[in-house]
């Protein structure tokens, strides 16, 4: 095979097409269970069936509890935690702590997969460590179908409809090729792989989580902040036992909103995060470096946070706030998705190029942006936490365009700007510059 970098750059998982990984990759497949016997026969039998080697492929069943015994055939590993109620990440974690494998498939027991599934799904994860996909799950009313039917012709004639909104969602992002930092909604954990390293490296499923829905999400999330690369593969069929959660009788509005209050905590993208509250975790981080004079800090923390209310200004260690504010502290820098690093006391007097320079940072190739004013004065560096992570990984910048910018609307200001200016609003940039 020809020699090719371990990355793409941004997410141009596209320029690997056609290519096969050479040598196949061990895979481990975590089966998610909880009480679920002729649905989990089902799926271990549809792995058995599976056209990737066996050889380099392990099963292992994460029990999250089953009252009684729960039977595996021969060959398939059994891990088992205590019914302690919903606990579907710790499960999933331990099913990984049981496992050997190069690249990681999560299944859960009631979606049996397509015989091509895991060679399919595998494909990126084991060419590109940073690589996270998510298979197609199609939706069939399986009852009285013997387990060991083959797939898809045991689903003839009771197919049940799919998602239109992930449908809608994979169109749109062309099987995320084109995804952005709210992609994280299109990744299913019961048809999800990625590498062991990736997995490792982020620390796995959040156990916090303990009702359902939510832990796919967040850890999809909390790999795209690291640099992963998202892509849906229409060819990775698995079939799901009975409709979509939000069509099942039972499911309710309280539920969604508990999960999307708990997810608005940790991930503070604009359409997930609080519009007003303060999340756990900010979306921008601006570093505010040296000791600058007193009004020229004052401008450039108020004129920061005027501009992005929900932002964290962070300032050196010894430096005090201007005001008591929340928002400002010293010290170390939050683990912000994109951060403003300024070389200099600077005054925001319109956020829109700004503004939009940082939403590019959640959907372009763009990692790095050098901003100056319009003097040519530079002003400081946007960075996104998918750069930072890449280039600390591969120990290059080559994974995202690096690109100098002119930030209209924002100035480099004097040491001693007129703050009653600012404040009163009177006198323009040229009050300050």
């Amino acid at each position: 095979m020809t020699a090719r970098e371990p990355w793409v750059v941004g997410n141009a998982w596209d320029t690997l097409d056609g290519v096969v990984p050479d040598p196949l990759p061990r895979v481990s497949v975590i089966v998610a269970h909880f009480d679920q016997p002729a649905e989990l026969a089902r799926t271990l039998h549809a792995l058995a069936a599976q056209d990737y080697p066996a050889g380099l492929v392990e099963v292992i069943v994460a029990d999250d509890g089953t009252p009684g015994e729960v039977v595996v055939p021969s060959g398939v590993a059994l891990v088992r935690q205590d019914d302690r109620g919903f606990r579907l990440s710790a499960a999933r974690n331990l099913g990984v702590r049981a496992s050997s494998g190069e690249v990681l498939c999560f299944l859960d027991a009631d979606t049996a997969p397509e015989s091509g599934y895991l060679r399919a799904l595998t494909r990126l994860p084991a060419l590109l460590p940073e690589a996270v996909t998510v298979g197609r799950r199609r939706h069939a009313d399986f009852s009285g179908i013997r387990a060991d039917a083959p797939l898809p012709a045991a689903a003839a004639g009771r197919e049940l409809p799919e998602p239109a909104w992930l449908r809608g969602a994979y169109a749109r992002t062309h099987n995320l090729l084109d995804a952005d930092d709210r992609s994280y909604r299109f990744v299913i954990g019961a048809v999800m792989a990625c590498s062991r390293r990736l997995y490792d490296e982020i620390g796995g499923f959040d156990e916090a989580f303990t009702a359902y829905g939510g832990e796919d999400w967040e850890f999809a999330h909390r790999a795209w902040q690291a640099g992963a690369v998202l892509a849906h593969v229409p060819s990775a069929v698995a079939w799901h036992d009975g409709p979509e959660w939000s069509e099942r009788d039972g499911s309710d509005i309280q539920g969604a909103n508990a999960q999307s209050i708990r997810l608005a905590r940790d991930i503070p993208v604009r359409g997930s995060a609080p519009r007003g509250l303060l999340p756990a975790a900010p979306d921008l981080v601006v570093h505010m470096p040296g000791s600058p004079s007193p009004a020229a800090l004052f401008l450039t923390v108020d004129s920061v946070l005027a501009a992005f209310p929900q932002a964290r200004v962070v300032l050196d260690d010894g430096v005090d706030a201007p005001l008591p504010d929340p928002r400002v502290s010293s010290g170390t820098l939050p683990d912000a998705r994109v951060t403003l690093r300024l070389d200099r006391p600077i005054v925001i007097t319109d956020p829109v190029r700004l503004a939009d320079l940082i939403d590019g940072l959640a959907t372009e190739d763009l990692g790095t942006v050098h901003l100056a004013d319009a003097d040519g004065t530079p002003l400081g560096v946007l960075r996104s936490r998918r750069a930072t992570s890449r280039a600390e990984r591969w120990g290059t910048e080559g994974a995202f365009r690096v690109a100098s910018v002119i930030a209209s609307g924002v100035s480099a200001v004097r040491a001693d700007p007129r703050v009653e200016a600012w404040l009163g609003g009177w006198g323009g940039p040229d009050a300050f510059r």
